[in-house]
């Protein structure tokens, strides 16, 4: 074993990790951290105790399809999750639109004109939006209007100022001159997808940020990108290559039982079986398994790592026997519906159409049982999606991430640690630490990198050229 003692049988002997790291947890945040300290000539173990890899973003079997957990979306302006494609090889897999357009389809409207479209021009920021805006049918002509200039109250804020942490959007919006009906039908459209929070509970300063960042930086900054094929391609077995390629030891199925500091400055980590020293330790797992594996002194309150709470996400997938929505995704207005997308080609189902349903800030619906999600969804398709009516339905079925985000409460930020701990060597990493953006697959790869560096820095080791690239591109 790596501190001398003899393995029992059985056991595994790992080689010697002098000079290395041992990244825990291989969602995003990990596998980034470990690709960054790799490339950089670290020699790195990948620890993670399920099966894959690739956290909340991954795909499982069911039947002949493949099923993705839950609808996954980036955007242009995510620039560390696009560095993330280009590194393991995925980013044709997994395409953006040329042109930011998205379908809102509202129920409340009679048939025939139901559907508006968000969508943007090639002109400079904001005149961008400023045609799709205008012309805009889910709000009124005075709404509109209103929306334009708390776009620019949202664009003169200072993100650097935490007292926006403090504040929540919603009365922001309300302050600014926003019907509930605006917030409904834009403000909460956009967030409580990127936000998995109404705009009620959601801080002021990372919703500032999203809107800021995603329509308020860069004409491209919201273009719409997800993955053409299962995400367990592109996070697990692309991933996977991309770790063995750059000389990763990756293990799954192996849960961390403790992390201790060692006498000659050094880490302990113990799995079932293995106990391997290192230089380094980067925690890439939620926030309470964290706080379960902090030595104590990691952190001046650590108990505030369980203070930051979790939202669900629900996601309803329906598989019809014929094709019954002839766009790649819309979203729904006047209907528990949120956002519909068609996973047919994605899945590997051969004939007829598989529908996915992304249902965020879930609190309501989480635990219900299958049959009253399919009562409660299955006719609003039927009333969204005509062709519907008389197809089959050939399966149907949910899958629910109870813990899928943080909840971006206000407040929340005095709780996200950062990349550093009070305890050298020992780095924290995942979509939860401060990365000054909200719980998306950006933030967990963003926070892979900045554990990564901070690593690096004590380790002496230079930065890879090919890291941080993305920094120069946001």
């Amino acid at each position: 074993m790596s501190d001398g003692a003899r393995p029992a049988p059985g056991q595994r002997t790992p080689e010697s990790a002098a000079r290395g790291a041992v990244v825990i947890g291989g969602g995003l945040a990990g596998i980034t951290a470990a690709l960054a300290l790799a490339d950089a000539g670290v020699r790195v173990t990948l620890l993670e105790g399920r099966p894959r890899l690739g956290g909340l973003a991954f795909s499982f079997q069911r039947g002949e399809l493949t099923v993705d957990n839950g609808q996954h979306v980036y955007l242009r302006c995510c620039t560390a999750y696009r560095w993330f494609l280009d590194r393991i090889e995925g980013a044709a897999l997994a395409p953006l639109q040329d042109r930011l357009d998205v379908p809102v389809v509202d129920l409340a409207k009679p048939e025939g004109r139901r559907l508006g479209r968000l969508r943007r021009d090639p002109l400079p920021v904001p005149l961008h939006l400023g045609r799709s805006l205008a012309a805009y049918p889910h709000l009124s002509l005075a709404e509109r209007a209103s929306v334009g200039r708390a776009a620019l109250a949202l664009k003169g804020l200072d993100l650097a100022d935490p007292t926006l942490d403090t504040q929540d959007f919603g009365s922001w919006l309300a302050a600014h001159g926003q019907s509930a009906r605006a917030i409904e039908a834009l403000w909460d459209l956009v967030g409580v997808a990127t936000l998995n929070a109404v705009a009620g509970d959601s801080s002021l300063g990372l919703a500032a940020m999203v809107f800021k960042t995603g329509l308020l930086s860069d004409p491209g900054a919201a273009d719409i990108g997800w993955a053409h094929v299962p995400l367990g391609e592109l996070h697990d077995r692309l991933a996977r290559k991309a770790l063995d390629s750059a000389g990763v030891r990756t293990e799954v199925r192996s849960r961390v039982t403790s992390v201790s500091a060692m006498e000659n400055g050094g880490w302990c980590v113990e799995v079932p079986g293995e106990r391997i020293t290192t230089d380094a330790v980067v925690l890439a797992v939620p926030q309470r398994e964290a706080y379960e594996l902090l030595p104590p002194g990691a952190l001046d309150a650590p108990e505030r790592l369980l203070e930051i709470g979790t939202a669900p996400i629900l996601n309803v997938h329906v598989v019809y026997d014929r094709k019954v929505l002839a766009r790649p995704f819309f979203a729904a207005l006047g209907t528990p519906v949120q956002w519909v997308f068609d996973r047919t080609h994605a899945s590997g189902l051969r004939s007829g159409q598989y529908l996915a349903l992304s249902q965020s800030a879930a609190q309501d619906d989480i635990d219900l049982p299958v049959a009253e999600l399919r009562a409660r969804y299955v006719p609003e398709l039927e009333k969204l999606l005509p062709g519907t009516r008389g197809a089959v339905i050939e399966d149907f079925f949910v899958t629910r991430e109870r813990t899928a985000t943080f909840a971006p409460t206000p407040g929340v930020g005095r709780l996200r640690p950062g990349a550093r701990t009070k305890a050298s060597g020992l780095y924290l990493a995942g979509a939860w630490t401060a990365t000054g953006w909200p719980a998306t697959m950006e933030s967990a790869v963003r926070s892979g990198v900045s554990a990564a560096d901070a690593a690096l820095r004590a380790l002496g080791r230079p930065r890879p050229s090919r890291l941080f690239a993305f920094e120069e591109a946001a």
